[in-house]
């Protein structure tokens, strides 16, 4: 496994639409494998493949929540439901952050690194990393689609502010 060099905006890369997986190889699952170390490394919570300069239709994604990760091939929103509001970042856009609209629950259809058909239905952040990721997929940022774009500014700890 390996920590990949994610690519930053404005890199052309990340404005094109990724390939279609058609033969699941060692390599499409070695690159799986180092997608997740990488999004790990960088405190993410998904990374696509063209977050690491490969135009293929892979994602990994972990939540925080009882799916843990995910790695999957091919993904697309099969089902969407009701509507979520808020702030979204960007490993590729460090920084930023923007209020962006999306669905509050998704299921999401596509292939395990073995092949095996994979369905998840998450909500909430799940559903959200699940949309970001396969826009990225299409070639969309958060940047064009959300409602307000700001620098982010991390908040203070609770405790620092209090001994002031």
């Amino acid at each position: 496994m390996a920590i990949r060099i994610i690519v930053k905006e404005p890199d052309e890369v990340l404005h094109k639409k990724a390939k279609e997986v058609t033969k699941i190889t060692p390599n499409v699952q070695k690159l799986l494998d180092d997608m997740a170390d990488t999004m790990y490394d960088a405190d993410g919570v998904g990374l696509a493949a063209p977050q690491v300069g490969i135009l293929k239709r892979l994602i990994v994604i972990d939540a925080g929540d009882e799916h843990g990760l995910i790695k999957m091939i091919n993904p697309e929103i099969v089902e969407s439901e009701g509507e979520q509001f808020g702030p979204e970042g960007c490993l590729s856009i460090p920084g930023w952050n923007g209020d962006v609209r999306r669905a509050e629950k998704v299921t999401v259809k596509g292939l395990n690194r073995e092949g095996n058909e994979l369905i998840v239905t998450g909500t909430g952040l799940l559903a959200r990393a699940f949309q970001h990721e396969i826009d990225h997929l299409n070639g969309v940022l958060f940047t064009e689609i959300a409602d307000r774009v700001y620098e982010y500014v991390p908040e203070q700890p609770r405790k620092e502010l209090e001994n002031r």
